[in-house]
């Protein structure tokens, strides 16, 4: 391995699910860019967020520590300190463009310089959540006013004609480069193309795409190919919905209620709507993947090419309808399943897919090893260093997520998930339901066995190492705390006592 300290480039997509890169197996994708990574580096194919939504993935990655330990619970909550500040001190430069999704979001969080771009629709939720009515104004935000244009909200879309059944899709409405995904690739190129050739520290650039998180608004050329291909989409059963624990049906009432980011939600839309809704998303990741390929035509020409790690994975899925049900805040697989590709032919191994699980939260001591940083013997996450070495990478033994009530997800106290290879387990707490699924048999995650007595033992076993994880978390937090997090941690309260058998 080379052991020069590289220059590292960390893309993070926002709600991009796993299947949707041509080299990970689906051929209706055009991704040449993201292929390029996973042919010539390493994929590791099951990788499980944190949490299944921005805010509280985005800071358990950060910070290396799980939500319920970190404090940041939901979206707009504080995040603590982050190992962004371990690598500046190893003698990074440390840049963010576009997406962080961190609270609060003019803070630097170990940043030598931000040009932050936040969601396509804030502003509403903004104000809703923290109750100011003046909104921090992002890059993107500038851009557009100076261009005489301002970023939609939900309410430019409600009421108008077709609403219903584009489910959140819409072409896009400004000129091309006002796109807040070609804005932020456009950024990244300029800022690797002014880059200093005498500089002698190494950077740090992460590069956070908004997209394709809704509205799936490409510019319109991207989605001719999809609109015509023949995707694979999941079919919903009214058998499947009434069979849902209660804590999802209320949810899935919300999104036909609340019409969360501009999307109108109809649980059993025509296979015709669903095709188109799923064709505009799949268009703003080929839209993505082109400003990827430009990113890396902008280090080969800068020529840092070679002493570049790129890292490309997103923060947690989209269902998209699957299930009968909008966006994330779930534990379904097209939810808690990302994309996680590290290239670096110089550095790792090439083509080389790794099946073991593991956290999203494991790409933050990975980098810092990569680095040369010191990490925290008191973090949860573990480097994934020996799976790109070619040293053996086994892998976790199980992976956990988590998302306590929220504006959206206000049918729970808390939602709670557990899994093997083999097996994943979901608890609600507060309406005390679950649901049980052999990923084996049932890859579709269509036949709950949390009520079938002939799996009562698997689901106690996963059910006492979920108490026992969820619980344990509680010997980080001094340690969060003295880091410079001040978690409320208001659940543990109610963790030791709900999740008793």
């Amino acid at each position: 391995m080379n052991k020069k300290k590289p220059n590292i480039v960390f893309i993070i997509t926002d709600q991009q699910r796993y299947d949707t890169i041509n080299a990970l197996g689906f051929p209706f994708m055009q991704t040449p860019a993201l292929d390029r990574l996973v042919n010539e580096g390493v994929s590791f194919d099951r990788c499980y967020v944190n949490a299944p939504s921005c805010g509280p993935s985005r800071a358990s990655l950060f910070t290396g520590f799980s939500p319920h330990v970190n404090g940041a619970l939901r979206n707009q909550e504080n995040w603590p300190r982050t190992w962004v500040a371990d690598l500046a001190d190893a003698g990074y430069r440390c840049v963010n463009l576009g997406k962080m999704h961190s609270w609060p979001p003019q803070d630097m969080h170990g940043f030598h310089e931000r040009y932050p771009v936040e969601n396509k629709q804030r502003h509403y939720a903004e104000k809703k959540w923290t109750g100011n009515p003046f909104t921090f104004k992002d890059e993107w935000d500038k851009q557009l006013a100076a261009r005489g244009h301002r970023r939609l909200e939900k309410g430019d879309f409600e009421g108008t004609p077709g609403v219903e059944e584009k489910l959140g899709a819409y072409e896009w409405w400004y000129e091309d480069d006002e796109h807040p995904d070609v804005f932020v690739g456009d950024m990244a190129v300029r800022w690797i193309d002014e880059a200093p050739d005498e500089a002698e520290e190494p950077w740090f650039l992460e590069v956070g795409f908004p997209g394709p998180h809704p509205p799936y608004d490409p510019i319109e050329r991207y989605t001719e190919h999809y609109m015509q291909a023949d995707l694979p989409i999941q079919p919903v059963t009214q058998e499947e919905m009434d069979g849902q624990p209660k804590a999802l049906q209320g949810l899935r009432e919300n999104f036909e209620r609340i019409m969360a980011d501009s999307i109108h939600f109809v649980p059993d839309a025509p296979m015709e709507w669903r095709h188109r809704q799923r064709a505009y998303y799949l268009a703003n990741i080929t839209m993505i993947d082109e400003k990827v390929g430009e990113i890396m035509e902008a280090l080969e020409r800068r020529g840092r090419l070679d002493d570049t790690v790129i890292i490309f994975t997103s923060d947690h899925g989209d269902l998209m309808g699957d299930h009968g049900l909008a966006e994330k805040w779930v534990m379904y697989e097209n939810s808690v399943r990302v994309p996680l590709v590290f290239w670096a032919p110089d550095r790792f191994a090439q083509n080389i897919r790794q099946d073991g699980l593991c956290q999203w939260f494991d790409i933050g001591p990975t980098i810092l090893e990569l680095a040369g940083a010191t990490v925290s013997e008191h973090i949860e996450a573990q480097s994934l260093l020996s799976g790109l070495t070619g040293d053996g990478f086994s892998g976790r033994q199980y992976v956990f997520s988590e998302h306590m009530d929220d504006p959206v997800l206000n049918t729970v106290e808390c939602e709670l998930m557990i899994r093997d290879k083999r097996w994943k387990l979901v608890e609600y707490i507060g309406p005390n339901e679950g649901q049980l699924f052999d990923l084996e048999n049932d890859p579709d995650e269509l036949n709950d066995l949390w009520s079938d007595e002939q799996h009562a033992q698997k689901r106690e076993e996963l059910h006492r190492k979920l108490h026992d994880w969820y619980i344990a978390g509680s010997n980080g937090i001094k340690h969060a705390r003295k880091v410079g997090g001040s978690p409320e941690l208001r659940n543990m309260s109610f963790s030791a006592r709900n999740l008793q058998p």
